[in-house]
């Protein structure tokens, strides 16, 4: 009796939240009761991501399931890709696509050195996977520029400070940039956030529009309809989309979504401008109460 106690406290503490200090804050790793082998990482209270261990191709959160699907449907199933990701957060999308399609070569870049450490530490990535996934402590802009032409079959822009994404990763020079570095075929995905009246996020669409003919935007309808502030998931590419695909995807999602594409897409971003350096901001700030 006394080795099962002995035993049920050990499990207690390993399960304890996990906290440190990093350069954005105080991050805290939470672990999930409904799942031994996952935890939700949050920094200042913000939630940035969601890890299970044990199933790395779980993914718990709305914005990260619909960039999962997006990382099953730009290729064949099983395909190994090149995919470049743009803020690493605790690395689920890079743990996903190695679960997913291994043998991909992957690069994440991470501006919080001291988080990038804390994630290490805690959340190791599996040994079969390590040997394919490079983590740079980099800003995201700056990295970008040291990557050769057409290196990248994915490119996975979630990078955020005080949960908002930087003005310099919004602009037509950034997204120019980035089809550099894709490869003939490669596809952008983003994760944007905003509210109404989606000022941030029409301006995103235009400013996108400038460099590729084909996207799409995956969103819930309150948040398209600029009822609730939210997630929404931007698809561009030089080539034909998997829309209907994706379509049926994010419809059947334990939260479902809508795609927008074509002429309804083209509508809704109708009389947005293209934003340059000059003249880009960052993502809108999330209203107060979000994430409680």
């Amino acid at each position: 009796m006394a080795r099962e106690r002995t035993r049920d406290r050990g499990r207690r503490e390993r399960r304890a939240p996990r906290r440190a200090e990093v350069d954005g804050g105080a991050a805290v790793l939470e672990p999930d009761p409904d799942h031994p082998g996952a935890w939700s990482l949050l920094v200042d209270g913000v939630p940035q991501s969601h890890v299970d261990l044990d199933d790395p191709a779980h993914l718990a959160f709305e914005y990260q399931r619909r960039l999962g699907h997006v990382v099953d449907l730009v290729a064949p199933p099983g395909r190994p890709l090149k995919v470049l990701h743009l803020g690493g957060g605790a690395f689920t999308l890079a743990r996903y696509v190695a679960a997913t399609r291994p043998r991909s070569t992957q690069q994440v870049v991470e501006r919080d050195a001291a988080l990038v450490a804390f994630v290490r530490a805690e959340l190791p990535l599996d040994p079969a996977a390590r040997a394919r996934v490079r983590v740079r402590t980099a800003d995201a802009r700056e990295a970008l520029g040291r990557f050769a032409d057409g290196w990248a079959d994915l490119v996975i822009s979630d990078a955020f400070a005080d949960a908002r994404t930087p003005a310099h990763l919004s602009s037509v020079e950034f997204l120019t940039e980035v089809r550099r570095v894709l490869a003939p075929g490669g596809h952008y995905v983003a994760n944007l956030t905003d509210g109404g009246p989606l000022t941030y996020l029409r301006s995103q669409l235009a400013t996108a529009a400038t460099l590729f003919p084909e996207r799409a935007l995956i969103a819930p309808a309150p948040t398209l309809r600029g009822r609730r502030f939210g997630n929404a998931i931007l698809l561009a590419a030089g080539v034909p989309l998997p829309v209907a695909a994706l379509g049926r995807r994010v419809a059947t999602d334990p939260h479902p979504a809508r795609v927008e594409h074509g002429r309804a897409l083209v509508d809704f971003t109708a009389g947005a401008r293209p934003v340059h350096d000059t003249t880009a901001t960052a993502s809108p700030a999330p209203p107060p109460g979000t994430f409680d």
